[in-house]
């Protein structure tokens, strides 16, 4: 569609040109919201607008603009650098004490540390309003000296009650929307537009436009059908960024939910992840780590169905080594759960750390050599397998100079309820047993009996 001579997509287009057009973020924009009185008063202030794409982050800086009539600039940080910040500020000093200057610069996430550094004093004394967007988690992406100077607003994906608004303007407006062209879009096809759409107003939009230019004239209406649609939108899409912050909150769900014993809510959240262009592989081995963390020795036969889910997939590929994959979560969140070990390899790789190189006893020590035999390596070691049940009752193993540690603690759940019984009766055995604690260290006679066992 051609205005004024040039193509305008029609996300573009349809683009709000006062608050009351607005759609979705009503927790924001709302009567006696924060963000809307600032709007209102026309005093804005230095903002982050962290939201996922399509919900209308530009578009609100545009209205922050026009509210307080500021020039606006806006720049990409994709394609800006510092030299293009300078400009903005010699441009906003000689405006300044008429008109406020609003820069906007999207995707601040990726302007470095000394990038966001470089406008940081104007916006502090007031030669710049700031407005940043994001689809990042600012407390990562942004320097906390520019986060402590502009305030945060959370954008929400869009309802599909939003969206629907949104797309009866786009099919009524005749000046900037499609009205024109008369579209009357099918039921079924209206509802895949709109779950396609994912909470994206954009993506939802330029679905609809490529859609409406397929469309079946009949009369003096066109007619938008299911089998347009489907062949517009093509497979179905699930927002997924295999690096941003939506990628580890949808894992760390998985990971919740197995944990949590939900097989249910694991299975959709290891299917929207698939479904999202997710790497199975990568989920294997995250399940992998899964079975090792919060099963462990509750249930062992976990870590085992895990590491073959990764052979299945690797050898059969997408989609039958998916089920593979799918069979272990579906194991692991009905599993007994335990982080015992878990728990004990932390606790004890603090004591490694914190302790230092703590020499091992003597007793522990091999002697492959007669000189190390003679100065007493290995001497009093007690061979377990000799010992009555296999146990040696009462032999310490730690180094000399630190006290015992007790790191592994089973739950009373699954095989580790059976573990725990054991350990409790070796241990009862060890109280009983004399103290080993005294070893004899002087050199060994030549003749003493040498069994071989280390």
């Amino acid at each position: 569609m051609t205005v004024s001579g040039a193509y305008r997509p029609l996300a573009d287009r349809l683009r709000p040109r006062v608050l009351d057009e607005y759609v979705g973020q009503s927790h924001l924009l709302g009567q006696g919201a924060p963000l809307r009185r600032a709007l209102e008063s026309g005093h804005p202030h230095s903002m982050i607008l962290w939201g996922p794409p399509g919900t209308g982050k530009t578009t609100l800086a545009r209205l922050v603009a026009n509210g307080a009539n500021a020039v606006f600039v806006g720049l990409s940080a994709v394609q800006a650098g510092i030299k293009d910040i300078r400009v903005v500020v010699e441009q906003a000093r000689s405006l300044r004490g008429t008109r406020d200057t609003v820069l906007f610069l999207d995707e601040v996430h990726r302007f470095n540390k000394s990038q966001q550094d470089a406008f940081l004093p104007y916006v502090e004394d007031g030669t710049l309003i700031f407005i940043g967007a994001t689809t990042e988690n600012p407390s990562f992406e942004v320097n906390n000296a520019l986060l402590s100077r502009a305030r945060v607003y959370v954008l929400k994906s869009l309802t599909t009650e939003d969206l629907g608004r949104l797309l009866e303007r786009a099919l009524l407006d005749g000046e900037h929307g499609l009205g024109a062209l008369n579209l009357q879009v099918d039921e079924a096809a209206r509802g895949l537009l709109l779950a396609a759409a994912d909470g994206d107003a954009r993506r939802m939009l330029n679905l609809l436009e490529t859609a409406a230019d397929l469309s079946t004239a009949q009369g003096a209406v066109r007619r938008l059908d299911l089998d347009t649609m489907r062949a517009v939108i093509g497979s179905t899409y699930v927002r997924f960024d295999k690096e941003g912050e939506n990628f580890y909150d949808q894992i760390s769900a998985l990971h919740k939910s197995v944990r949590g014993s939900d097989p249910d809510a694991a299975l959709y959240w290891l299917c929207r992840m698939l479904a999202g262009g997710c790497d199975p592989l990568y989920v294997a081995r995250r399940a992998l780590r899964m079975a090792s963390e919060d099963i462990g020795n509750a249930d062992p036969r976990a870590l085992t169905l895990a590491l073959e889910a990764c052979t299945v997939y690797e050898r059969l590929g997408s989609p039958e080594g998916e089920l593979a994959i799918a069979q272990a979560i579906v194991f692991m969140a009905c599993a007994a759960k335990s982080n015992a070990v878990y728990a004990a390899f932390n606790a004890a790789t603090e004591d490694a750390t914190r302790l230092g190189s703590l020499e091992v006893p003597l007793h522990l020590r091999n002697a492959p050599t007669k000189l190390m035999k003679e100065i007493g390596y290995g001497k009093g070691y007690r061979y377990a397998h000799d010992e009555p049940g296999g146990y040696a009752a009462g032999e310490r193993y730690f180094p000399d100079e630190m006290p015992d540690r007790r790191y592994y603690v089973p739950v009373p759940r699954g095989l580790e309820m059976k573990i725990g019984e054991a350990l409790a009766a070796r241990r009862a055995r060890d109280a009983k047993a004399p103290d080993t604690n005294a070893r004899d260290t002087t050199p060994r006679d030549s003749k003493a009996r040498d069994t071989g066992k280390s």
